[in-house]
Order: structure tokens, then sequence, then C-alpha cells
């Protein structure tokens, strides 16, 4: 996972302190749990999430706002109509979805942030949420919920995170399916079996694709001054890329948390690799915009023309990453050796 901030170096508080009154208002009448006590799925609800922490309720949630890709994973589950709002980039300039935003249909969701630092706290209440639900790439840290806000964020709902880092991906995918049982979603219907089917189908086309191919790969993203490596140890397609027999490049010089090693543009061809697969967030720069960088022209798979996208934040779901499995298999099984 490079950051989130690639071109967006600072987080922004989106609350005025003159909204302040109005938003005090709104989180005590909105609490920590619903107040009619009855609703879909009778009696209390619970979920103990990958921080340990019971997330409660009088019934089962009914009106869910989650990271914008947490969402898109929980909606290939079969959790559709509970998902009331979301947070993260979900909208490009253009109006269209992001490629984060998977199969969820952006226009039926409220969109309370749209980028690394957003998270209008006020719009958030007002959504009358009885669950907020993001990832965990690291222990304790909310993906998308800005440090600063956090405090006011999470007195308004229950929450639950989702461990999404240093463990393969199928931990997270699991994780998030039982959440969605938990939520109502019919685990057993066929749109989810299927696509279950195709995920497992795909990882072991993989694996018979990398065995013994030679081709070599990097992950990668790029930002106006920095290139970043990704690292296959903590990043949790790429742990599992390796698991399938993939030979991923590994940056040795990772900052902290692991995640990747930021490198100059004039250092970019520190590490060779045949195929680059490059993350094709919003913030993060795409092969047309970095035509200009001789770094990355001068690479080898560039030169060969062996990039393709890669979901720096995957879905975590069965769905959701069956493409991606997919689309890595024949990108390898088409690469040649170049470095």
């Amino acid at each position: 996972m490079p950051p989130a901030t690639l071109t967006l170096p600072s987080r922004r508080a989106v609350l005025s302190t003159t909204g302040a009154l109005g938003l005090g208002a709104l989180l005590t009448a909105c609490g920590g749990e619903r107040r009619d006590g009855g609703g879909a799925g009778g009696g209390r609800w619970s979920f103990t999430d990958d921080r340990g922490r019971e997330a409660k309720a009088d019934h089962r949630p009914e009106r869910v706002v989650a990271f914008t890709g947490a969402a898109a994973t929980l909606h290939d589950l079969g959790v559709d109509r509970r998902l009331v709002g979301v947070f993260g980039e979900t909208k490009q300039a253009n109006g269209q979805a992001d490629p984060g935003a998977g199969d969820l249909d952006v226009d039926s969701v409220e969109i309370v942030g749209n980028a690394w630092g957003e998270f209008n706290v006020e719009k958030y209440a007002g959504l009358r949420p009885d669950l907020l639900v993001t990832h965990m790439f690291d222990k304790g840290a909310l993906w998308y919920v800005p440090d600063e806000s956090r405090e006011k964020i999470l007195r308004v709902a229950p929450s639950v995170a989702i461990t999404t880092g240093r463990v393969p991906i199928t931990e997270p995918i699991e994780r998030y399916a039982e959440l969605a049982g938990a939520l109502g979603a019919d685990l057993k219907a066929e749109k989810v079996t299927r696509a279950k089917a195709r995920f497992e189908k795909a990882a072991e086309n993989l694996r018979r694709t990398a065995r013994g191919s030679g081709i070599r790969v990097m992950a990668a993203s790029g930002a106006p001054d920095t290139f970043y490596v990704s690292s296959p140890k903590v990043n949790s397609d790429l742990i599992y890329f390796r698991q399938l027999g993939v030979d991923l490049v590994q940056p040795d010089d990772v900052e902290q948390g692991g995640y990747f090693e930021s490198l100059s543009w004039e250092n970019a061809d520190k590490y060779q690799a045949d195929l680059i697969i490059l993350d094709n967030r919003t913030a993060s720069l795409q092969p047309k915009d970095l035509k200009s960088k001789p770094g990355w022209r001068n690479l080898p798979a560039v030169r060969a023309g062996q990039v393709v996208e890669w979901d720096a934040v995957p879905r975590f779901s069965w769905a959701g990453f069956a493409p991606t499995l997919e689309a890595l298999s024949r990108a390898i099984g088409d690469a040649k050796k170049v470095a």
C-alpha cells in the first residue's frame, strides 16, 4: 500500500469552528446506538472487530457509513440498501466513479469526504448512522478517519475496523464476509458463491502461470517527485501474490510502517523488473502522466510496454479480487524477460 497522500501531503480538517455548535447537537442526538430498540434482525446486535472491540446496537445496523473501498467490498458480498454514506475517493473530477468504488452505485450514497483528510463530521452525523466501517492497515489506525476529528466521529456510532495489512488478502476477505453476514447478507447466494469459485480458480491459474515464468514484478506508485516501490511483506495483496509464487521486488529500505520505499526519480532504476503493476488510484500518476520523467521512461518494463494497473487498495472480496488475480496472470503470461 503506497501512501494515501501521494498528491495531498497534509490532512485538512473539514469541520469549521462556526459549525461546532450545530455539530454538538447532532452528536448528542445521534449517540452511539439506536434508541428505538426494534427494526430488522430483531434483538441486540454485536460484532467484534480486529481491534478486539465489540460494536453493539439495539438491532442489526440499518444505516452503514463506510470507507468507499469497504462499502464496495460489502456491496460485493450482498450488503446494499444499508449503505447510506461513504468517505474516501469516490468520484473523480469528471464525475465518474473512482476505481476503488468497484460496483457500488456512487450516486446512491452520501459522500462525506472524497479525498484523504476530508470527512465532514456534521454531514456524517446527519446521516444518523448505526455503524461506521473501515480498513485497518496498521493496528488502531482507522483508514481515512482523520486523527483531528476522530473522537467526534467515533462518538456518533459504533465502529468496525478490519485488518487489511501484514496478512494475506484471504484473511480480510473472510473477515469482511463475516461482517456482511452479520449485517444480513446471504453468503450462500449465487452471486457470492459464484464469485468465490471464480476467485479460487483465478488463484490457481496465477499459481500455475507464475511457477517457473522467471518474470520479476514490481508494485509501484508514481508521484510528482517520488517513485514508491511497495513491499510484498506487508501489503496483503502482494503477500498473497508471493504465496502463489509471483517473484516480487522487495525494497530494502522501507519507511516506517514497512509498506514502501520512496525513491527520487533520479534513483527510480534502483530495482529492475520485467513487469510493473502501477497504482491506479486517482491520487497516483498514471503512465501518460509519467512520460516526461526519464527515470520512468528508462525502466526496462516501461520500455517494453509491460506496465499494468494495480489496485493498491484492493476490494477485499472474492468478486473484487478475482479480476485482479486474472489480470496479473495474463500480464505475467504475456510478459517477456527484459531485466
